[in-house]
């Protein structure tokens, strides 16, 4: 397992390598999404890799069992699976809802997944050029509506975060960020800016 820190302080580096007794941990250097996340990339020898973001909790022992398995059995190049709230208000669950009913939807035609919780082919992966690292926004979304329908599928499982984000920056404008990353699916550019979503 691979955790690309971008310097931050919250003691996240620390907290996995915890876990060396049981895990193979490696912290390596991270910066944007994009770039971290092919640093791991780049290290990693298995078929299949796991994207995640660092608040995730899996509330289900089998999520990433049955997660391989079905790529296995469908020959997928990408899945991704539901994603809940910890605790927060009715809000909260409602957006994450409508998160999962798009992803759904997004089996019809333009996949669309998340970095919270992103499996990949490795082989597929690198074909399609990995995560662009001039990408500075929703570099998950770009890379994931490359993947032809046929091979990309959504999974229910026990994966959740919190609501830190939308205590930070407020539903309306989460939502709002939402909409207009939709209507700009194949504006490259507009990818290219990180609209303030890291700061």
């Amino acid at each position: 397992m691979f955790v690309a820190d971008a310097g931050s302080t919250d003691g996240t580096p620390e907290l996995a390598l915890r876990f060396r007794d049981r895990l193979d941990v490696s912290v390596i250097p991270g910066g944007y999404p994009s770039t971290g996340r092919n640093a791991g990339a780049r290290r990693a020898e298995s078929d299949y890799l796991l994207f995640i973001d660092a608040d995730m909790e899996f509330h289900d022992p089998t999520l990433i069992e049955r997660a391989v398995e079905r790529m296995q059995k469908r020959r997928l190049h990408c899945l991704t699976t539901t994603i809940w709230c910890i605790g927060g208000n009715w809000l909260d669950h409602a957006v994450y809802l409508g998160n999962n009913l798009v992803q759904h939807l997004s089996r019809l035609g333009m996949p669309f997944s998340t970095g919270m919780f992103m499996m990949f082919e490795r082989k597929r992966f690198w074909e399609l050029g990995g995560f662009d690292e001039k990408v500075l926004y929703a570099e998950d979304y770009w890379l994931s509506k490359k993947v032809s329908p046929r091979r990309f599928t959504v999974i229910h499982g026990g994966a959740f975060t919190g609501n830190r984000r939308f205590r930070k920056m407020g539903h309306g404008k989460i939502v709002g960020m939402f909409l207009r990353t939709a209507l700009n699916s194949w504006n490259q550019s507009y990818f290219l800016r990180d609209h303030k979503y890291w700061s």
